[in-house]
């Protein structure tokens, strides 16, 4: 019988706490690293996390907690990373352990600001793992509904398509129906560019703008998604799959989106820091705008929407008058 493989989880919110849970439905025990020790013995005691989704009730015995992050690294031979891309670099210092045939998978929506490159790059050019042991976890999912155990779809992809069903298959439960792909740059690509649209709905929420401008917002979205992913990585791939527009869709539209949830503070009339410091989760949408941006000025793809984003958090622009001249290039 083949050994079956170990997992870690890197992370300590709430899609680190629901990949957990998903986890928990296939294994008999995980790792799971995160930096706060209170959380940590609250789990231990309490059987849940104290911060991120605490209706999720833990079996402790099927977990191995820990705040060093070598201690869950050399526990796994999958190693899911569920953390803001913002702080990745940090995490990633206290390595000793080698992740020398080590599986990566990134549940990470961003890109790594140091580097700009998307989390799997990252680790292929820092950390020399093949694109054979790199995958991705996309949408379209929020960890609020796999707390509610609501039917959820995830897609899992990368080079490999056995390692990419493997982790579908230790990802699935009744409430969990998980599909593999070969995209693993666009795939990642999608699940930062729609953060960025889904700040841009919030956005035009915030300034009063209804359903009605928001679907051609949206349908302007998926084909600027399109137009960027093209330039970055060139493959035969649907934009209208599951992974790319539905991800889009439920980041958008959902009441769960912290993205959409901060543009439309934007929108109201908060600052940039003044709607970090209100909402206690990251939205990685600020951060890949930055990155998007600037990535885009090497491609030249034309990003009317991602642009609009970047000149209201970056520079200052008036809300108001950079949506009414970004109105007019929609269609």
């Amino acid at each position: 019988m083949e050994k079956q493989p170990k997992f870690a989880v890197i992370g300590g919110g709430s899609w680190a706490t629901a990949i957990a849970k998903m986890l928990c439905e296939n294994q008999q025990k995980i790792a799971w690293y995160m930096r706060s020790t209170y959380a940590i013995e609250h789990l231990k005691h309490q059987k849940h996390n104290p911060n991120y989704l605490s209706s999720v009730e833990f079996n402790t015995d099927k977990l191995q907690l820990t705040n060093d992050i070598n201690e869950a690294v050399k526990f796994a031979d999958y190693i899911i990373f569920a953390i803001p891309s913002a702080f990745l670099s940090g995490e990633l210092e206290k390595l000793t352990e080698s992740l020398e045939g080590k599986v990566i998978f990134s549940a990470i929506k961003g890109i790594v600001p140091e580097t700009s490159l998307i989390v799997g790059e990252h680790f292929h050019s820092k950390y020399e793992i093949p694109y054979e042991n790199i995958g991705v976890i996309t949408g379209p999912c929020h960890a609020e509904e796999v707390a509610l155990e609501r039917l959820s779809y995830l897609t899992i992809a990368c080079g490999d398509k056995n390692k990419a069903k493997l982790v579908a298959k230790n990802l699935s439960s009744h409430y969990i129906n998980a599909k593999t792909s070969d995209d693993i740059i666009g795939t990642e690509y999608a699940a930062m560019l729609k953060n960025i649209y889904a700040i841009a709905a919030g956005i035009a929420h915030g300034l009063g703008y209804g359903d009605n401008f928001q679907s051609v917002l949206m349908s302007n979205g998926i084909r600027e998604m399109k137009k960027f992913i093209r330039k970055v990585h060139k493959m035969k791939r649907n934009i209208n799959n599951s992974a790319y527009l539905g991800d889009l869709l439920v980041t958008g539209y959902s009441i769960f989106s912290r993205n959409r949830m901060f543009g439309n503070m934007i929108g109201k009339g908060y600052t940039v820091k003044s709607a970090q410091m209100e909402m206690s989760m990251v939205a990685e949408g600020y951060y890949a705008t930055k990155s998007a941006y600037m990535l885009n000025q090497k491609y030249g793809a034309k990003t009317p929407i991602i642009d609009a984003v970047y000149e209201i958090l970056y520079e200052n622009k008036e809300p108001k008058k950079v949506f009414k001249k970004l109105t007019e290039k929609l269609d």
